[in-house]
């Protein structure tokens, strides 16, 4: 292995080699220590930035990993995209895990409802209050509802006739628009996204 030698260390052992050429190249050595020391120090700040990026770099590389690991357990869910008739259980899942992701409230406007919603809607975590607008509300409808209020955390029904399109709202601030009502995922094309706008407007012209 070869032996490294400090600068004091090269000075050192020039007073025992007295060699022309041993003193010649001790010279160039400590000639070498004393360029280094600085071009050290006249580029701190240089390698202190390149320090920096150095942790940055380790940063986004966890945090890619993390998105990583999230897409490939499902955890991220697509922000716009259309699911065909074929696939019923894809469209399916993705309402589930819009649900799932509530952490306090759901509310769903949609004119057509009916029990398969509510068994979209038995898959949200405790504690997570979940209003339903629709069109109208049917004495099946209240029945459906009422049952499910006797197993599950309780959903309320609101009649509200001033939407055309779908819309679910997440914790009062995420906002996803369908093409199709709730109850008919999978069985035709229809289309899905996640607005980039806020929820507060839309709550508040529902009195919220």
């Amino acid at each position: 292995m070869p032996f490294v030698f400090t600068e004091q260390g090269v000075v050192m052992l020039s007073s025992v080699l007295r060699s022309e050429k041993a003193v010649t190249i001790s010279i160039k050595v400590v000639k070498a220590f004393i360029e280094m020391r600085k071009i050290i120090q006249s580029n701190g700040h240089l390698f202190q930035r390149l320090d920096n990026l150095e942790v940055k770099q380790i940063e986004t590389e966890k945090k890619v990993e993390k998105i990583l690991d999230a897409m490939e357990s499902g955890g991220v869910k697509p922000k716009q995209g259309v699911y065909y008739e074929n696939q019923a259980y894809d469209a399916y899942k993705f309402v589930s895990d819009i649900f799932r992701s509530a952490k306090k409230s759901i509310l769903i406007i949609d004119n057509y409802i009916d029990d398969s919603v509510l068994t979209l809607l038995s898959k949200r975590a405790k504690d997570v209050k979940a209003v339903i607008y629709t069109k109208s509300v049917s004495d099946q409808l209240k029945l459906d509802v009422r049952k499910f209020n006797e197993q599950y955390e309780p959903i309320k029904l609101v009649e509200f006739k001033n939407s055309h399109d779908r819309f679910i709202i997440i914790d009062d601030k995420v906002i996803y628009h369908f093409g199709a009502s709730l109850k008919d995922l999978g069985k035709k094309w229809f289309g899905f996204s996640r607005m980039d706008i806020e929820a507060v407007d839309m709550l508040s012209r529902l009195g919220k």
